[in-house]
């Protein structure tokens, strides 16, 4: 995985979580825009990477679409929450 080598903008305050939450879950970009693209949010790469880099604003279907995927709250994308960004083990539904 690369290091960024130049310093987060400030166009967005989600870009940094959900790389993070991207990485937890050991996505590449090109995992998460093909995900993403399944429900309809049409990303090119240049652009994801844009965003993470918080240098570009995000919109709100951006947002809740990123929180679906990410299984994340997006309070938690926007920084007003703080729970673990890893998915919960889902209940068992077997008896």
């Amino acid at each position: 995985m690369r290091t960024r080598k130049l310093a987060l903008g400030s166009k967005n305050i989600v870009g940094a979580r959900v790389t993070q939450a991207r990485r937890a879950r050991q996505m590449t970009q090109k995992q998460l825009m093909a995900q993403l693209q399944t429900l309809g949010m049409d990303i090119s790469a240049p652009a994801l990477s844009l965003l993470e880099a918080q240098k570009r604003p995000v919109t709100d279907r951006e947002l809740a679409t990123l929180a679906r995927v990410l299984e994340v709250s997006p309070l938690w994308l926007l920084g007003w929450e703080e729970p673990e960004p890893y998915p919960q083990p889902k209940p068992s539904q077997q008896p």
